[in-house]
């Protein structure tokens, strides 16, 4: 049975980023202690039932290559600290939103992902692996880039509390990623995020909030957005704004912190029996039903090259800047540094 009205909370964290796989468990700690300060602090206005954390939240992908981030950081999933969480999950009868992991897969050797888990009461619902790396930098792999790769790349988890979807900081600057979870159904889109200054929540590059409230618009769809709160000696070199924020299906910021560092929660209710209403009932502004699917034919064209990470090695900041050049070579002349004037 869905339970149609509950509160959501953004939390956001300012840890500082732990060397070692072996500094994941304090931080882990410190957001159990979040959850039951979220739950319990704001149990008179109404049940926290979803709380989502940001990347980085667990360990930033802080060094140039995958052979260190493998050997330093990743650890697989499911892990004994999605254990915890799912224990913390069961106590509140919630769903988590996981900061992201650095994983790693035996099914895939060598390789390491950015990867964000739904867990609920009855364990880990889905693992959400980041799509687009923010490339150059990040060297951690793509789902896209891997030839055989054939888990679901946007999975979605039909609830008690709705349909929930995840995607992780940079997908969120692609509306065709964010479209795909709402065309797989999903009903509330979380935004688990390290997004840095200056493309935070303040003019005049607000990105931030200028995109989440886009995808929410756009997909007719609740958004809780979590962003990195650290202070800029946390996660050099870049400060990072916060600005942890809750939007509803049309747009309207419901909660948003206040733009700057730290630790900061902030809550606001979803109403998943008004966001269905809205979509049965709406002819106007229908932006999933009014759909021409076919007459995007540059979806079928591909862009930035598919299957080129055959191995852990091939993932560098240098290759990434050839397939980089590679991509932007496909572009029409008017999209590209290459138009004549």
């Amino acid at each position: 049975m869905t339970q149609v009205r509950y509160w959501a909370a953004a939390c956001q964290t300012d840890f500082a980023n732990p060397p070692h796989r072996s500094g994941i468990a304090p931080h882990v700690s410190h957001m159990l202690a979040m959850i039951d300060r979220a739950v319990t602090g704001y149990a008179p206005f109404g049940d926290v039932k979803l709380l989502a954390f940001p990347e980085f939240a667990h360990a930033a992908p802080i060094y140039p290559t995958v052979e260190e981030l493998f050997d330093k950081l990743a650890v697989p999933i499911p892990n004994e600290h999605t254990e915890r969480y799912w224990i913390k999950a069961k106590e509140h009868g919630a769903y988590i939103q996981t900061g992201s992991f650095l994983e790693r897969d035996d099914r895939y050797p060598g390789h390491v992902f950015n990867t964000t888990c739904l867990i609920g009461p009855d364990g880990i619902l889905y693992k959400y692996r980041k799509t687009h790396p923010w490339i150059p930098w990040e060297v951690h792999a793509s789902p896209h880039d891997i030839p055989g790769y054939t888990d679901e790349m946007f999975p979605v988890a039909d609830t008690e509390i709705g349909r929930i979807g995840a995607a992780t900081c940079y997908d969120w600057l692609f509306p065709e990623a964010i479209r795909q979870l709402a065309l797989n159904g999903a009903e509330v889109l979380v935004r688990v995020s390290a997004y840095m200054d200056p493309w935070g929540a303040t003019p005049p590059m607000d990105w931030w909030t200028v995109v989440n409230r886009c995808r929410a618009l756009e997909n007719m769809a609740y958004v809780v957005a979590s962003n990195q709160g650290a202070a800029a000696e946390h996660y050099p070199p870049f400060s990072w704004p916060g600005g942890s924020m809750i939007v509803d299906y049309d747009g309207r910021i419901l909660a948003q912190a206040d733009p700057g560092p730290g630790e900061k929660i902030v809550v606001a209710p979803i109403d998943v029996a008004a966001l269905r209403a809205e979509r049965d009932r709406r002819l106007g502004h229908h932006l999933l039903g009014h759909l021409r699917m076919e007459a995007y034919r540059a979806y079928g064209n591909a862009i930035y090259p598919m299957g080129q990470a055959p191995d852990a090695s091939s993932l560098t900041i240098e290759a990434n800047r050839r397939l980089i050049a590679q991509g932007k070579a496909t572009l029409p002349a008017s999209a590209s540094s290459r138009a004549r004037l």
